[in-house]
């Protein structure tokens, strides 16, 4: 078990690949779950497997803002020389880029498969998209945004973490100074964690109902009101090594508050406590007792995988080699290759069991053939967030060369 530090930490690689792995499980997942919308519907549905996806379902996302706050403030503090200027550029480079490029490529196939799966539309893809970038379009006007078709789908963290990182970075020279502070340096660890599970319970209570979650950035304020809370105290959490050290001691803690509180919101989910949507309406008590369950779920899951990161996966890898520069284009293609494969797998019609395999097989082939194409090509490097590749230069003959 290592002490937490300012220089790598392989827990945190590790912690991004599987987040974005259980990501694509859950979005897969979403294709064969009953009752809960998607851009596509299997006509073979599961009500248990509901069950396995509240798992992850109220903290997964959360996790990649408190994991990606982490690695912006150690970032940050290896480059204390680098300007803000410079690193906001760096930042939009390898969020916003890919966000266009997304919307104006990949996600197309996503919107043209759900409108013609619902008959909105007639066949001819190309002419589809023609239609999709004009925000002026006259087609689906009852699906337009204020740019009309065009979307971002699943892409709508990579907005989220930018707009995050760039107020951080904004604010990384009274944030540094108040981590290096004696006063920040003495708050316990305790102190510490009650405190943003009492904030995440408030959110809860004042922002849930008044603001659905849209992930349309602009009105998404119960949305902002979490994950912004999760993302400045990652960031605060990586500049913090008492805390850091404290998850990993009590990770075992941590895993048992995560599943009380998991079996609490199955057995709600389940109709083992009937009552308890009219006690939340008329009982301010309840309410407190539910955001406090809701909140503590979040924060006691976050804290557990950190924790057993920390103690088990602080280690270099060869496969974290081939992960780090791999996991963006993989986010970028993995919900549209979901949604292209099984609509292609629906004419044949085959046992739910053997086609989420299929569709999960064909997934991955394409996030590794996708990658193995984007990483060779200069321009579909840079529109994927990746950094260009050079090429090195030829060494020079004869014998003074050496």
């Amino acid at each position: 078990m290592t002490q937490p530090t300012t220089e790598r930490r392989y827990d945190i690689d590790w912690l991004r690949t599987l987040a974005f792995g259980v990501l694509i499980l859950y979005h897969l997942g979403m294709y064969y779950v009953a009752d809960w919308g998607w851009h596509l519907k299997s006509a073979q549905t599961s009500e248990w497997l509901q069950n396995l996806m509240i798992l992850s379902g109220p903290w997964r996302m959360s996790l990649l803002f408190f994991i990606s706050a982490i690695a912006l403030a150690l970032v940050q503090r290896r480059s204390d020389g680098r300007s803000g200027l410079t690193m906001v550029r760096r930042r939009t480079q390898r969020l916003f880029t890919p966000l266009l490029f997304g919307m104006f490529v990949i996600v197309v196939p996503q919107v043209y498969i759900e409108a013609l799966s619902q008959d909105l539309i007639a066949p001819g893809y190309f002419q589809f998209w023609a239609q999709y970038i004009n925000p002026r379009t006259d087609l689906l006007t009852e699906h337009h945004s204020p740019i009309g078709l065009l979307t971002w789908n699943h892409l709508w963290f990579l907005p989220y973490l930018w707009v995050y990182s760039l107020l951080l970075i904004v604010l990384r020279a009274p944030l540094h100074r108040l981590t290096e502070s004696e006063r920040f340096q003495r708050i316990p660890p305790v102190a510490a964690i009650s405190a943003v599970v009492l904030v995440l319970m408030l959110v809860w209570l004042l922002l849930r109902t008044k603001f659905p979650v849209t992930h349309a950035l602009l009105d998404d304020w119960y949305n902002h009101g979490r994950y912004l809370l999760v993302f400045v105290f990652g960031y605060l959490f990586a500049l913090q090594p008492r805390w850091w050290q404290f998850v990993i001691e009590r990770r075992w803690v941590f895993f048992c508050l995560a599943m009380v509180c998991y079996l609490l919101i199955l057995a709600d989910r389940n109709g083992v406590f009937p009552t308890l949507d009219a006690d939340v309406a008329a009982y301010p008590e309840v309410r407190l007792i539910v955001g406090t369950v809701i909140a503590l779920n979040l924060w006691a899951w976050i804290f557990c995988v950190v924790g057993f990161a920390g103690f088990y996966l602080n280690r270099p890898s060869p496969w974290l080699r081939y992960t780090n520069p791999a996991i963006l284009p993989w986010y970028i293609l993995h919900q549209t290759l979901i949604i292209v494969f099984a609509w292609m797998l629906k004419p044949f019609a085959l046992p739910i069991g053997f086609e989420a395999i299929v569709l999960l097989a064909l997934t991955v082939a394409g996030c590794v053939g996708g990658y193995a194409i984007i990483q060779r090509v200069n321009i579909l490097r840079w529109l994927c967030g990746m950094s260009l590749r050079t090429v090195p230069k030829s060494a020079p003959h004869g014998a003074l060369a050496h």
